[in-house]
């Protein structure tokens, strides 16, 4: 990450993260998808550790949950110093996607197989939070 990145502390922006997690989450979506995806939700954005100016960002995105036309994707952003090669867990978010159609209308996507225990527990936690989801919209929350 470099100086346009950062604040005056050396730390970089939130806003920045949050901008390559929601492009990482894209196109994890269009992958799956194998059609264009929008973004509709923003979960959980947790800021556990600053990232640091100079710091070599890898984020991983990997789809948690699809229902007919939406997918959560969860990003993990994590922070390595080049120089001592230490790494750090910084973030975590789930963001949701919606496929379009050529008429930029909701469109179906591919189910989610879970193959392995830890993959169903993902899956399961991901229904939870997308019925959560549901109700507040719902609620009108």
């Amino acid at each position: 990450m470099g100086p346009q990145h950062s604040n005056l502390r050396g730390y970089v922006h939130g806003g920045w993260i949050m901008k390559l997690c929601d492009e990482a989450a894209g196109l994890a979506a269009m992958r799956h998808a194998r059609r264009p995806c929008v973004t509709v939700a923003i979960d959980n954005m947790t800021f556990q550790q600053p990232v640091r100016l100079g710091d070599l960002l890898t984020l991983y995105a990997e789809l948690a949950y699809t229902g007919r036309t939406s997918m959560e994707i969860e990003v993990r952003v994590v922070a390595e110093n080049p120089v001592t090669g230490e790494q750090t867990d910084t973030n975590t978010a789930h963001f949701v996607y919606v496929a379009i159609d050529e008429n930029e209308r909701p469109a179906p996507v591919p189910p989610l197989l879970a193959e392995t225990e830890a993959e169903r527990a993902r899956m399961a936690a991901a229904a939870e939070r997308q019925a959560s989801r549901l109700k507040r919209r719902i609620e009108g929350r």
